[in-house]
């Protein structure tokens, strides 16, 4: 366990199992509940750390599967660190690369005890990951929090396979744990179970009997129903401990943070903000707005009234709709900007209403503000 590592709970809502806190770092302390913008490559797409930092951010995710790859996690530690070879001042998170190799089923050979084999994308050459090899590796690039080497299984699968899954990934968490030397980086156990719910408390429990510093949920928003999504959650958050960080992999939507906020969840992390921005597509209070369409041509009002981001601050609808139809580069880093901006500041807005019990109220507010893709 990390000795440099805690969550400080310091108000519960009266009215539900939303959490305020603050997690406290080697890099530096942040407050939960928060959204983690996603630089999978030591980079957050289009937006430099020091953006980063004018948005609010805390936590930012750097990817292992990338970084192993390009520029190699060596490289990465002789520059000191993935702090300091990217230059953000703050605290970071690697995930696994548990997701992305098996995810790329094309690329990757048949899953063993040991681990899992696969091609590189880039070079062709081969690779083998290991719990033993990933937790070198992210000791190497050098975050604040680690995740254990996982299998997220698809969906659907039958129950036969999920449970087979989820005994590997309690042996590789075990193994995992027994690798770790670094006493400055938190490690973090991936519960797993899909939409199982023996499976889920089963893992849960398995995980939450070892000293990690802290848990997650994964295997969500892997294409699932979205009730789904929400009833996964919900069979793993009650065995989870009350005083270490709940982390939701993967979730950058409004309804399904404010759901797991509602339900004790303090982490969130997603590429959606910066992906639909590149496409155009703006998360405001009243609802997302394509950019792109003909109506914005003249429209001389900030993306988002109600937003403080840089973008909303000094241009207009008109202006970035010209840049994103001449496909200038400036256009997407304004829209990525707002857009990751609007999810830090949705979260600093749910922990005020936290801190005076009434997150309910404003999460239901803020959802039926947003509602859906507006139309001209």
């Amino acid at each position: 366990m990390s000795k440099d590592f805690s969550l400080e709970i310091l108000h519960v809502d009266k009215n539900c199992s939303a959490r305020y806190g603050v997690l406290h770092t080697p890099h530096g302390d942040v407050e939960v509940p928060m959204f983690m913008p996603v630089g999978t490559q030591a980079t957050v797409k289009m937006l430099s750390p020091e953006e980063l930092k004018a948005l609010g951010s805390g936590v930012v995710l750097a990817n292992t599967y990338h970084l192993a790859l390009r520029p190699g996690s060596d490289i990465v530690r002789k520059a000191g660190g993935v702090q300091k070879f990217m230059g953000y001042d703050g605290p970071m998170l690697t995930d696994s690369g548990g997701y992305q190799v098996f995810s790329l089923t094309k690329l990757r050979d048949k899953i063993t005890e040991e681990g899992v084999s696969f091609k590189d994308p880039l070079s062709g050459n081969r690779h083998f990951f290991s719990p033993e090899s990933v937790i070198k590796i992210e000791e190497d690039i050098g975050a604040d929090i680690i995740m254990s080497f996982d299998e997220c299984a698809p969906y659907p699968c039958t129950k036969e396979y999920m449970k087979n899954s989820i005994e590997r990934t309690i042996r590789w968490a075990k193994r995992g744990l027994a690798a770790h030397e670094r006493e400055d980086q938190a490690l973090f156990g991936i519960c797993q179970g899909g939409d199982y719910a023996d499976l889920r408390q089963y893992c849960a429990e398995k995980l939450t009997s070892l000293p990690f510093d802290g848990y997650s949920i994964g295997g969500t928003a892997i294409g699932e129903p979205r009730l789904t999504e929400y009833h996964e959650v919900s069979l793993t958050l009650p065995y989870l401990p009350f005083d270490k960080p709940r982390y939701l992999m993967g979730i950058g939507s409004l309804d399904m943070m404010f759901d797991g906020i509602r339900k004790g969840v303090d982490m969130f992390d997603c590429v959606l903000p910066t992906r639909l921005a590149r496409h155009g597509s703006l998360m405001t209070h009243h609802g997302r707005i394509n950019i792109l369409k003909g109506c914005y041509a003249e429209d001389f009002s900030p993306i988002d009234e109600e937003c403080d981001c840089y973008a909303c601050k000094h241009y207009t609808k008109a202006y970035i709709h010209h840049l994103m139809k001449c496909e200038e580069g400036f256009g997407a880093r304004l829209c990525s900007i707002h857009n990751i901006r609007f999810l830090i500041q949705a979260m600093e807005g749910a922990r005020e209403a936290i801190k005076n019990d009434r997150f309910l109220e404003y999460a239901a507010e803020r959802l039926d503000e947003f509602g859906s893709e507006r139309g001209c």
